[in-house]
């Protein structure tokens, strides 16, 4: 189930609500839909009061306004056959709000109750009209299930009584729901109440987290979370992702996107969040979840500010070393409900700074000097005063924890552009640094700021390509097409810088154009061998630089030792050294790791599948990895899945070959060797010490079939053909097929043909799909199981890719 936001905006025009029947239809699952005031009912409603309070007649113009716009908005989203009774049910409630609105007018005052109850009405109206535009939809009122206690002259949600009451009411709900935002009651006296500014968002987070949603989407008029104002920063841009923190910070710093409390229910129950745009629903908007995400060579996520912002000083050398002076201050003002949204504290303790909005500011500064009264007559503090019309301003991202030279680089930036900062504070979480400056400098403080972290530096990551065949060329042509977009979005340069094949290598510090690598190989290459190739890469000793292997040559994977040694990182697609002997894959390993560099080798085990990270991750996580079955050999499977009446042994060979599953020799898989390279390597990721040698061979080739050339291969298989079919026929009457499967169980590893019958996981595997089951501690009776294309230039070269991009988000 999924809770839907849609804002004024969203709701606010013919338009919109049509916009909003299109997406809240197009769900699969079930929904609940929230919906604000149609936009600027809230205000008019207000306006409204006012105008009645001060005995002014034109209250009533205003008031036939906004039921006229109603009317029009109805006449526009609301099918035929229910237009009527849907105009009787908001112009009942319209004949409810003249009559308040009248009463006010007659006794020319109204209560903060009555102020309640008059805005309650937008979204009590805009809800009935936008579930009778949606098909199928069911109205619920948000005022029998959000209620509310007091606390300082606040509505506070009830949350014990409101999650209850929401469970009961969307027990049985139907698979479209609808309700207002914002309006509640109270829980003691029923009156009605309301969650304030931004309430809707509220509302929404508060339902979400009690019903366990699957995602809080918040759709309004806007994309995302921007890096900046973009009224301000003509370059700013949507924020992809933010974990809850950031998005937190950034609200309450003055990000407009969502109400700053709605992140509080659904962070407790993990529940992400999703900003989308009613009128560009295309856009992928902003995802919120606990997950901590960053651009790479980004440690800012984005820039908020405050233009709004008092700045409350209490000063004096009797607060030094006195327990119980930052309680009074804090206790103080929220006994006087004022929000304090910064802290900046000498760590002398002789001044504490504290950031309030300029309209509570004269009030702060009366109740603290109340408060501190007796210190002020002693001289224990000297003064309590305000500076007003500052604004704040902060930057924020997880990533800049632990990042050395952050605060320097930001002070220095808005140093060199002449800009004062009058008070700073940064917590231990290293989440947001936060500056208060006057309020004629907050543009030029947010174009510097945006430019310096965010424009001005590419993270580069160099990348030597050795292999140009099927894997390496479709490399290529990825990072290729990628190159502008990781550049653009996520501030990361590809560069290759040197590209080998069998014959000629070609190196360029400034990089190689990817349009035409190939003729530039021909023409301006130079001899290549496995010596030079290291000894070029050495000689140029560029910084970030990563080499990826997609040759299946020794020669070529025995450099990975030299270039480890160098700090360069290496990606291999080629098996050879992790499959080699067990020493040699620790010792690669063990200097990758005390270089600070990576060797990965995703690849060498069902092309793009993630098995390896996976199985990283669950030893890492403390699991044990005790038993793995897999069909490993994307040819094998290939073969055995065409094997047919019409179709031999021989032919479904050839298939393979011609289809690029097989190695150029195709018995380096009939002959199970690639299946025990894959296999060893996986014993070894399991934490088990394994050899080659080690596995028990089971094949179904007699080893005849291996000896002499590749042509006597292709000339003798067809002998094999008529057995074939006769078992092949016994099989199928029995409803089982053939896969070869590997198998570790607590480090004892076997390759062979296996019968499955159809209630096996390995029965239906299509194609040259690869499969995988691996048995844990945790994962014991109901093993894990990994699926997917197993062979393919194509996702192989994905795999590679995502090994390169994991060493360019650890930089």
């Amino acid at each position: 189930m999924k809770v839907l936001k849609f804002g004024g905006t969203s709701v606010g025009s013919v338009n919109g609500i049509l916009s909003v029947k299109k997406i809240v239809e197009a769900q699969e699952e079930p929904v609940i839909v929230v919906v604000s005031a149609l936009s600027g009912i809230t205000d008019q409603l207000y306006s409204i009061a006012k105008l009645a309070c001060d005995g002014d007649k034109t209250y009533l113009d205003q008031y036939e306004l906004m039921f006229s716009r109603h009317v029009e908005v109805i006449e526009g989203v609301v099918d035929a056959t229910i237009k009527e009774e849907v105009l009787k049910q908001v112009q009942l409630l319209f004949n409810d709000l003249s009559n308040i609105f009248r009463g006010v007018y007659l006794i020319k005052d109204i209560s903060t109750k009555i102020i309640d109850t008059i805005v309650s009405y937008g979204e009590s109206i805009s809800s009935i009209i936008v579930s009778a535009a949606i098909k199928d939809a069911a109205h619920f009122d948000s005022k029998t299930f959000i209620k509310t206690e007091n606390q300082f002259d606040k509505h506070i949600v009830d949350f014990e009584k409101t999650n209850d009451l929401i469970r009961k009411c969307f027990e049985n709900a139907p698979r479209i729901c609808v309700c207002g935002g914002f309006i509640s009651t109270d829980s003691t006296t029923s009156f009605i109440t309301n969650l304030g500014r931004g309430g809707s968002d509220y509302t929404a987070a508060i339902i979400a987290a009690s019903l366990h949603a699957t995602i809080l989407e918040i759709w309004s008029d806007v994309d995302g979370f921007m890096t900046a104002d973009p009224r301000i920063i003509n370059n700013a841009y949507v924020i992809e992702k933010l974990s809850f923190i950031e998005a937190m910070e950034l609200c309450n710093f003055g990000a407009k996107v969502i109400y700053p409390p709605t992140i509080f229910p659904v962070f407790h129950q993990n529940i992400p969040v999703k900003i989308k745009n009613t009128f560009n629903p295309e856009a992928e908007g902003t995802y919120i979840s606990r997950e901590k995400t960053g651009e790479a060579g980004k440690a800012i996520k984005g820039i908020s500010s405050i233009n709004d912002t008092s700045l409350i000083t209490v000063q004096g050398l009797g607060m030094v070393g006195v327990i119980g002076v930052n309680y009074r201050i804090f206790r103080v003002l929220a006994k006087s409900g004022i929000s304090v949204f910064m802290v900046s504290q000498a760590s002398s303790e002789n001044t504490t700074s504290i950031g309030v909005r300029n309209a509570d500011s004269a009030l702060a500064v009366e109740v603290l000097r109340k408060e501190f009264a007796y210190e002020i007559g002693q001289g224990e503090i000297n003064e309590i005063f305000s500076e007003d019309d500052l604004a704040t301003v902060a930057i924020v991202g997880d990533n800049m924890k632990r990042t050395p030279g952050i605060a320097g680089k930001l002070f220095g930036t808005l140093g060199r552009n002449g800009i004062n900062v009058v008070a700073c504070a940064q917590g231990a979480s290293e989440t947001n640094i936060s500056f208060v400056t006057d309020r004629k400098s907050l543009r030029k403080a947010l174009n510097v700021i945006h430019d310096s972290f965010f424009l001005s530096e590419y993270q580069v990551l160099n990348i030597y390509v050795a292999g140009i065949g099927t894997v390496g060329g479709s490399l290529l042509n990825q990072i290729k097409k990628q190159q502008q977009l990781l550049m653009s979005q996520n501030g990361l340069k590809l560069n290759v810088v040197g590209i080998a094949s069998s014959k000629k290598m070609l190196f360029s510090r400034e990089g190689i154009n990817l349009d035409t690598y190939a003729e530039e190989l021909r023409t301006n290459g130079v001899d290549a061998s496995p010596e030079l190739i290291c000894n070029e890469i050495l000689n140029l000793n560029i910084f970030n630089s990563v080499f990826v292997d997609c040759t299946a040559n020794s020669q070529i994977s025995d450099l990975y030792h030299t270039l480890l040694q160098s700090n360069i990182s290496v990606v291999a697609a080629n098996k050879i050294a992790a499959s080699s002997s067990y020493e040699n894959y620790i010792n690669l390993k063990e200097t990758a790791r005390k270089r600070g560099v990576k060797f990965l080798f995703e690849t060498n085990v069902g092309a793009g599948l993630p098995i390896i990270n996976t199985m990283n991750n669950l030893i890492n996580s403390g699991d044990h990895i005790q038993k793995m079955q897999a069909v490993l050999s994307g040819t094998l499977n290939f073969i055995f899945n065409t094997i047919s009446e019409e179709i031999p042994l021989s032919k479904a060979i050839l298939m393979a070959k011609e289809a690029r599953f097989a190695e150029p020799d195709p018995r380096i898989d009939l002959s199970g060797k690639d299946v025990i390279r894959k296999l060893v390597i996986l014993a070894r990721e399991a934490g088990y010490k394994v050899e080659q040698s080690d596995v028990v061979k089971n094949l179904f080739i007699p080893e005849k079939y291996f000896a002499g050339s590749l042509d006597d291969f292709w000339k003798t298989v067809p002998e094999l053909d008529a057995d074939f079919e006769q078992r092949r026929k016994a099989l199928a009457a029995q409803g089982k097929r053939w896969r070869f499967v590997a198998t570790m169980e607590n480090g004892n590893c076997e390759v062979g043909l296996h019968e499955v019958d159809n209630l096996h996981p390995f029965f239906d595997l299509q194609g040259s799909n690869n499969i995988i089951l691996i048995t844990t501690e945790r994962y014991n009776e109901f093993p894990m199981m990994i699926k997917g294309y197993g062979a393919g230039a194509g996702v192989t070269a994905a795999g590679v890719f995502s090994d390169i991009m994991s060493i360019a988000n650890i930089r």
